[in-house]
């Protein structure tokens, strides 16, 4: 792709930023940054990434990008690797801080292309914290995402922009944003090397991704973040199955180097629970949503200060609402911790009360809190440029609402049938169709509508939701409810975690 005018491009979005002038800060920051790249010190890269470049972003460039590439280039020799690793922050941090045009949204996905052919095709002898390749795989998709809402908002589009959408028409296509991750797997290896690794072969997880022997790691940790940024493309895409495919390698029952990285591990969870929402694996949506917001509960306070905080406590919020649905849809509760619990009652308790009748107030809620806590779903397809110019930015969106509230009110419909199930043992058919107020034929067919919507397939098994099951002998209904073992440890861990947090509150009040 031809590069676009790198001073065209810029088009400063305040009066009095020049792209050229290049501060002290700026100018100390690319040298020692080019030299502990050089070096692979990796403890040092990923202070300079996490703590100065978020200082300085928040001291000197609040309002504008930083200096162009070509203003610090000769500060490190021209460095070609080097001056694609500092485009990719100037995007993402232009991407963060301003409100980027079409041409530098075109002119990032060609830097993209760019630094994964190297990483790809080329000799890549440097470390990089994990930090850093994680935000460039989230902020590959993010910007694919963005781009395609952006394309389709096509009413605000004037000659320059639609010229300009035909002309690099290959710019953020959903086929090249596949490959590139699709192709960052293979040639890792990755798949391979996690499953050496649970032969005990290989040693991926104890060094969270590092490689101490001299070699590189960014291949590598690209490729396995890179699985991760599949499963949230899929599910920007409404493919769940094929989302959920991709992450099989990972085995997200276990800490690994996708927990290494708080972004990393919220991403992986959120886009797993969500995609087994729309499965219909509640119990797998429930069981991952419990972890991951016990997880955010405990260690909040350690992440106060990281760039990442705000997008931390939304994801945690958007979950406990996805949970609130799953509960509401399949009431598993004993799946759920019991300080989980506690916080899902003071957020949600009234509405998912209210979300258990059956009538409009109840679906306006699901309607609510699906669309608050959805990812924001797109339509990959290039856009029609003839006249009249349509927006379509929500189509995709409206679609996926509507396929969730129609399952929703399936499942809701057999909410009656579990009420009577948690009451019986036993019940003869006629007497639970009179209950109802159907006929045996029509009972016998919401009875196989539950069987079926209680059941899911999961890696080939089918799977039970329910917490009330059934079987039918000789006209008679026995209703099999499933009681879990009591686990008085768990009781003693609760109690353990308020304690914890009543501590963390006073040593917060010391501090004031």
């Amino acid at each position: 792709m031809a590069n676009l005018d790198y001073e065209e491009r810029q088009q400063p979005q305040e009066l009095g930023y020049d792209p050229n002038f290049v501060p002290d800060s700026v100018k100390s920051f690319v040298v020692h940054l080019y030299r502990h790249i050089r070096e692979k010190n990796v403890y040092e890269i990923h202070q300079m990434y996490e703590s100065s470049f978020q200082t300085l972003s928040e001291r000197l460039f609040k309002d504008t990008p930083w200096p162009s590439v070509d203003a610090v280039a000769h500060y490190v020799d021209n460095d070609h690797v080097f001056c694609l690793l500092y485009r990719e922050m100037w995007f993402r941090h232009l991407y963060a801080r301003l409100t980027p045009t079409l041409r530098q949204r075109i002119d990032s996905w060609d830097n993209y292309c760019s630094l994964f052919q190297v990483v790809l095709h080329g000799v890549v002898n440097m470390q990089l914290p994990n930090q850093w390749l994680w935000d460039m795989v989230d902020e590959f998709v993010y910007q694919f995402q963005s781009f395609c809402q952006y394309r389709a908002k096509m009413k605000s589009k004037n000659e320059q922009e639609i010229a300009l959408l035909r002309q690099f028409d290959q710019a953020w296509n959903v086929y090249g944003v596949l490959n590139f991750l699709q192709a960052l797997v293979e040639k890792s290896a990755i798949i391979q090397i996690l499953e050496q690794e649970k032969e005990g072969i290989e040693q991926f997880t104890a060094t969270d991704g590092y490689d101490y022997n001299g070699g590189s790691n960014v291949l590598k940790v690209l490729g396995y973040f890179s699985m991760v940024g599949l499963l949230r493309v899929h599910c920007l895409l409404g493919d769940y199955h094929t989302g959920l495919k991709c992450l099989l390698p990972i085995d997200i029952s276990q800490q690994g180097v996708y927990t290494s990285v708080i972004g990393s591990h919220i991403t992986t969870i959120y886009h797993y629970g969500f995609a087994n929402l729309m499965l219909r694996r509640y119990v797998e949506a429930i069981r991952e949503f419990n972890k991951i917001l016990l997880y955010i509960y405990k260690t909040k306070q350690y992440h106060q200060k990281s760039p990442q905080y705000e997008q931390i406590l939304k994801k945690n919020e958007q979950m406990y609402a996805l949970l609130a649905i799953c509960l509401s849809l399949c009431p598993q509760n004993r799946l759920v911790d019991e300080t989980v619990s506690s916080q899902l009652r003071e957020k949600y308790g009234e509405k998912m009360a209210r979300m258990q009748r059956y009538d409009d107030e109840a679906f306006a809620i699901y309607d609510e809190l699906f669309s608050y806590a959805c990812p924001k779903f797109i339509t990959p397809s290039a856009p029609s440029f003839e006249e009249p110019l349509v927006n379509y930015n929500q189509d995709a969106y409206r679609l996926q609402l509507k396929l969730f509230l129609y399952e929703a009110k399936q499942q809701q419909l057999l909410s009656g049938v579990r009420t009577f199930l948690k009451v019986y043992s036993t019940i003869p058919l006629a007497k639970l169709a009179s209950y109802m107020e159907v006929d045996e034929p029509t009972l016998r067919t919401i009875l196989m509508t539950y069987k079926h919507k209680t059941h899911a397939v999961s890696d080939g098994k089918i799977i039970s939701n329910a917490d009330v099951d059934f079987y039918i002998d000789d006209d008679i209904v026995h209703v099999v409810e499933s009681k879990p073992a009591k686990r008085y440890g768990d009781y003693f861990l609760r109690q353990i975690v308020k304690l914890e947090g009543v501590i963390n509150e006073l040593d917060g009040i010391k501090l004031e």
